[in-house]
């Protein structure tokens, strides 16, 4: 047990130490995670002993829900609702044409059987979420047109479609009869199951958090991380698909309004990378060095096909109607990177009852291997060679967590007994400068109070004010607004605006500067409002 949790260290610890040289290189961090494992594996240096595809398998789901979930958490719905129909349609429609033109590439060009043809096309179908946005947000790539919600949104949903059509078609080679209207049946199910339950689940969690105040700090996040297991596990159960369950539960959960999304963010942000490192090691960790080059030849040639062919044309085809710019799609071709769940997916395979003639696994793993390595490598050059770049934009904004983002803070102080506020109106008050008054917090922090002019201080209430200052003050929310020009607000003063009971603006960031706002800031066209939450609802 002590080697196995030795060895365990030391390939976090190796982990971690290949994240930061392939940053320094320019290398794709999961290739290294990749490399890692291989280093490892039964056929590498150290020679662990692994070729467990069964274990392998559930280690790997496991991995995939969560990065799933956070990919869907993760989606700001303001920034993804404008580009939604044309990525939803990318990781459908698009993801088919992928597939079907790379089954015809490898029946008629490769020679390889039918079945096992679009059985392959249906494996590396989909664009990898976790290697395209540990691209994008490693490297800085702040993109123009909204093109990484757009990638956001695709990569984050079309795992599931390639797993539907992976199953079907594993279904069909493992010699099950089954009919058109079987096939489009089961589709159906595997779609209102796992839309149903992921939604069902959002739902209820959310229900939960905004009810109920957990008595240890921590169990809420434990509490959602069951709901992630659970969002996958029901569906499945009963014939849906759970990788889109758990995609639709982390969607309306990320975009609800929760007074812990602060600590969910950063728990799942450390979990995630985890079980990006898990994976991708586990992947490399399985791999035969020496079976690739028996690949090469049929993997490059696909490869080569689906980066250059079939994945441009699906692009085109899909965004055609949309008017997208000509340089904007040929990224969004480029950025179809191959990853993860190719990978597992093929696991899926290697581990089904159907026949298979040709060693799928390495050939998947050697296409994703070069996707990463060709095309991630390549991409922050094919982004400034296609003008794709804003430095307006910020790929590493998310909606949860501000406070690290934004140069304002907390201060939180106790009205003390015989203090000159107690019993004075705000408005009769005197604050410091550049400083406002936030939140009132009586009667052991369970009455929430957003204050106004007329609002009186009691004595042993907490102010929280918004300040340049050095102490935090813990549970305030915040989200982010940006005033674009049809947004009737522009041209209002603060004080004339109407916000919902217990919002409050306590930042304005306008171009380089950030304003401190009182009730006669003028709000203008591009300002960026940082909006105080109010969650009023705990447990006593």
């Amino acid at each position: 047990m002590n080697v196995v949790l030795l060895l365990a260290a030391v390939v976090i610890i190796a982990c971690v130490i290949c994240n930061r040289i392939s940053s320094k290189f320019g290398i794709p961090m999961l290739l290294a995670f990749i490399l890692l494992g291989m280093f490892f594996g039964s056929d590498g240096v150290i020679r662990i002993p692994f070729d467990n595809f069964h274990a392998a398998e559930d280690i790997c789901s496991v991995a995939l829900i969560v990065i799933m979930f956070y990919g869907g958490f993760g989606t700001k719905w303001s920034a993804a609702k404008p580009v939604m129909a044309c990525a939803v349609l990318l990781s459908t429609v698009g993801v088919l044409f992928t597939a079907g033109l790379t089954g015809l590439f490898c029946y008629w060009i490769l020679g390889i059987e039918p079945a096992e043809s679009f059985l392959l096309g249906a494996l590396i179908s989909s664009t990898d979420a976790a290697s395209v946005f540990s691209i994008l947000r490693s490297k800085r790539l702040n993109l123009k047109y909204r093109t990484a919600s757009l990638l956001e949104v695709e990569s984050g949903s079309n795992d599931p479609c390639s797993y539907m059509m992976t199953t079907v078609m594993l279904t069909v080679m493992s010699g099950a009869k089954i009919s058109a209207g079987g096939i489009l049946g089961s589709v159906l199910v595997q779609i209102v199951f796992g839309i149903g339950v992921g939604a069902a689940a959002a739902y209820l969690t959310a229900d939960v958090l905004t009810r109920f105040r957990f008595t240890t700090e921590g169990f809420d996040t434990i509490f959602v991380f069951g709901m992630v297991l659970l969002s996958y596990a029901v569906p499945t159960a009963i014939g849906g698909n759970g990788y889109l369950s758990a995609y639709i539960f982390g969607i309306l959960l990320g975009n609800r309004k929760l007074k812990t999304k602060r600590a969910l963010v950063n728990f799942f942000d450390g979990v995630t990378g985890l079980m990006q490192m898990l994976l991708f090691f586990l992947l490399g960790l399985l791999a035969f060095p020496s079976q690739l080059p028996k690949v090469v030849g049929p993997g490059l040639a696909i490869a080569l096909f689906v980066t250059f062919a079939a994945r441009p044309f699906a692009v085109l085809a899909v965004t055609g109607p949309f008017h997208t710019r000509r340089n904007q799609r040929l990224f969004i071709s480029a950025a179809g990177l191959r990853g993860a769940a190719s990978i597992v997916f093929a696991i899926m395979a290697v581990t089904s009852p159907a026949h298979i003639s040709h060693d799928v696994f390495h050939m998947v793993f050697f296409i994703v291997l070069f996707s990463i390595l060709i095309q991630g490598t390549l991409l922050p050059f094919a982004a400034k060679k296609l003008n794709m770049i804003d430095d307006k934009e910020d790929v590493l904004k998310t909606f949860s967590d501000y406070t690290e983002e934004v140069p304002v803070q907390f201060i939180e102080f106790r009205v003390k007994k015989n203090h000159p506020w107690a019993g004075s109106m705000v408005k009769d008050i005197l604050l410091p400068p550049e400083t406002l008054l936030v939140q009132i917090r009586r009667r052991d922090n369970h009455e929430m109070v957003t204050p106004d002019g007329n609002t009186v201080l009691q004595e042993g209430d907490k102010l929280v004010l918004s300040a340049k200052a050095n102490r935090v003050a813990k549970d305030v929310e915040l989200t982010e607004l940006l005033l674009e020009d049809t947004n009737a607000w522009i041209g209002k003063r603060i004080s004339d605006i109407s916000l919902d009971a217990g919002r409050l603006v306590v930042m304005v960031r306008r171009g380089e500067d950030v304003v401190i706002p009182n009730g006669r800031t003028v709000l203008k066209e591009g300002d960026t409002l940082v909006i105080k939450e109010d969650f009023r609802s705990f447990s006593h």
